[in-house]
């Protein structure tokens, strides 16, 4: 049984389950600038391309999460070209100035964050190369300082008219969790689910990914220490992560019943509860 999630392991699309789907499915289309992928009665997948990133499920009988609850800190879109990013901005900034928050130069990325109507996190953001990132001891060295936005826009358009531009491409690029304690946060999604552990920050936040990336996922208790199981809220709903094939899937499912936890496998996902309750479903893509 291997101890690792294998290096191409990705992650797939989040849901969140909402309260007015037509608000925020203009907020994801006219601001962050995702396209409608697939819809059914009280749902709309979309992404850009033919990668789903956010599942939006309206569920109007759930109560908000509070401010200290288990459950979502952000949600990251992942552009894969720097002016991509900046002519997003450009829209958000038209279209939803009152929800930006800040910036973030995380050296090996650089990330503008949101809000979305219903007090969802967002950050959308641009990958440094790799090879202009710093390992130490089998950290990647990560940090957060300012960055101007308007200077951003302006050095990646360079006045180039943004419509000219072609087509964005973009994923999910990681997921951000509110969480309880880092501890109980390390012993799944390293030790049972098979993330390699990234960056720690001691008894505040860890992050982790697969294949050496900076991060897939993320969990700090900056808002949420001794935080418990979650009810079942508006907000975060399942976590989709994406491995390269079913005996990958079998593997990770092993693992999962070796530390105690217990996977449902239906022949195509495998689905667990984290510490907090929080569903991440498995599947090969």
């Amino acid at each position: 049984m291997t101890e690792n999630l294998a290096a191409d392991t990705r992650m797939g699309r989040l849901e969140l389950r909402v309260r007015d789907l037509g608000t925020q499915l203009a907020f994801y289309t006219d601001g962050v600038g995702l396209t409608p992928l697939a819809e059914e009665p009280g749902a709309v997948t979309l992404g850009l391309g033919a990668t789903p990133i956010v599942r939006l499920t309206e569920a109007p009988d759930l109560r908000p999460a509070r401010r200290g609850e288990a459950g979502l800190f952000h949600t990251a879109v992942l552009y894969d070209d720097p002016a991509a990013l900046a002519r997003v901005l450009v829209g958000m900034f038209q279209a939803y100035p009152q929800t930006y928050v800040g910036t973030g130069d995380h050296l090996v990325s650089e990330a503008f964050y949101f809000t979305d109507p219903e007090g969802n996190g967002v950050e959308l953001y641009r990958d440094r190369p790799r090879d202009q990132w710093t390992w130490v001891g089998g950290q990647v060295q990560m940090d957060t300082l300012h960055i101007d936005p308007v200077a951003f826009v302006n050095r990646e358009l360079g006045g180039l008219d943004p419509a000219t531009l072609p087509p964005t491409v973009a994923s999910l690029g990681h997921v951000h969790l509110q969480v309880g304690d880092v501890d109980s946060a390390r012993d799944f999604y390293v030790d049972a689910l098979g993330f390699d552990e990234t960056f720690a920050m001691p008894g505040s936040a860890l992050f982790v990914s697969a294949g050496g990336y900076h991060h897939h996922m993320a969990m700090n208790v900056w808002n949420s220490r001794g935080a418990g199981p979650r009810s079942r809220t508006l907000g975060l709903g399942v976590v989709d992560i994406l491995v390269p094939t079913l005996d990958e899937l079998g593997r990770t499912g092993e693992r999962l019943r070796h530390k105690g936890f217990r996977p449902d496998f239906d022949g195509r996902t495998l689905s667990v509860l984290d510490p907090w309750s929080n569903e991440i479903r498995l599947a090969v893509g």
